[in-house]
């Protein structure tokens, strides 16, 4: 009986061996999948200080309440800084245009505009006002 039963606990080793030896190779074949599998990151460029500028310009030659002015250049700045982050968020490495001296990478600052120009036009609909 005892042979019986050194059989069985042996058996039941080897199977457990052999269980655990094909999931720790299924895993690292996931592993090796995923990393492999990443998605490659894009360099973009944002011609951050002409966009900004741009505005202040605008807002320089409307004649209006300075305090108005302030709300609107900082509700500006949060939008810019929100969208570039968003850019960011897809696997894009997104840099000032202004800080690159060499190379040619893929001019994103039409789409920063547009993404500011969304975020800002959802904020006046969010306080009720008049786009």
């Amino acid at each position: 009986m005892s042979d019986q039963l050194h059989t069985s606990r042996s058996l039941a080793l080897k199977l457990l061996a052999t269980t655990a030896l094909v999931a720790a190779l299924l895993w690292g074949a996931w592993v090796t999948r995923e990393v492999a599998s990443s998605p490659e990151q894009r360099i973009v460029t944002v011609r951050l200080a002409e966009t900004i500028g741009s505005f202040v310009k605008e807002a320089a030659r409307v004649d209006a309440d300075p305090a108005a002015v302030q709300a609107a250049s900082l509700a500006y700045l949060q939008a810019a800084e929100s969208a570039v982050a968003e850019m960011g968020n897809d696997g894009r490495v997104v840099l000032m245009a202004e800080a690159v001296l060499a190379g040619a990478a893929e001019d994103a600052t039409p789409e920063l505009e547009r993404r500011i120009a969304d975020k800002l036009e959802a904020r006046t609909i969010e306080e009720g006002e008049q786009p």
